[in-house]
């Protein structure tokens, strides 16, 4: 069974970093994806980075690409989201999820974390 847990959200000020960590258990690095959502007060949640975890290969939504950097560490079992120049209306709670890679796709992230929150003030 795939466990996954965050860790690292927090609160910071306009221009700051952090760092946000998914540890895995019971998930196999070489196959699916692993992403990292949002969840904003009243808004949809949204995917903003995913790792295609056999190979590396990255996708970032605009909102954050040039930002935010996700990676993997195999020997660790982590994914993480370094996110820099951070912008009020990136606060939210943030989630990891694993998911399927087929035809080319991410897909049916079925897996997910508590959550962590970030909150980044003006």
């Amino acid at each position: 069974q795939v466990h996954l847990a965050e860790s690292g959200g927090g609160s910071v000020q306009t221009g700051g970093s952090l760092r946000l960590s998914c540890t895995t258990s019971g998930y196999v690095f070489n196959t699916g994806c692993i992403a990292w959502f949002r969840q904003a007060t009243g808004k949809e949640r949204e995917g903003i980075a995913t790792i295609q975890t056999a190979d590396g290969i990255t996708f970032y939504v605009a909102s954050v690409k040039g930002r935010f950097t996700i990676s993997q560490d195999r020997a660790k079992s982590t994914v993480d989201l370094q996110m820099n120049s951070l912008r009020p209306e990136d606060t939210a709670i943030y989630y990891c999820a694993a998911g399927a890679f087929r035809s080319s796709m991410c897909v049916d992230y079925n897996t997910w974390g508590q959550g962590t929150q970030v909150t980044v003030s003006s």
